[in-house]
């Protein structure tokens, strides 16, 4: 498990940079051709890595955004052979935009209503 942590946190890391620089659509490249490795995940991956992005996000130097976590989670389970996508959505009143990461049309990392509260701006 610490060696997932510490992938977790290098990932949150790699994604800070992104963010810094302003430069959203390299981020959402990154996300959109991240390969999905050619392995069978392990029955309990998800969850797995889940807790691990969470722990990570625990011992993180400040509060990673939705955006910066969603990120660096679907890259993780794509690692690790499991089929995620990114969910960028917005609501319009009072407007605000999330990010959140689906498997299987399960939201993994945020509460299971999330999708319902947010129009779907794209999938990555």
């Amino acid at each position: 498990m610490s060696f997932l942590v510490l992938q977790a946190y290098l990932k949150l890391i790699h994604f800070e940079f992104y963010l810094a620089r302003g430069n959203f659509s390299a981020l959402y490249n990154k996300v959109r051709n991240y390969p999905v490795a050619n392995r069978v995940p392990a029955q309990d991956a998800v969850e797995r890595i889940c807790a691990a992005m969470d722990m990570a996000g625990i011992w993180y130097w400040k509060e990673a955004l939705c955006l910066q976590r969603s990120a660096a989670l679907t890259c993780l389970l794509k690692r690790y052979g499991v089929t995620a996508q990114m969910v960028i959505g917005a609501q319009q009143m009072p407007f605000k935009a999330h990010a959140w990461v689906e498997v299987d049309g399960r939201v993994v990392n945020d509460k299971s209503y999330t999708p319902g509260r947010y129009a779907v701006l794209d999938r990555c």
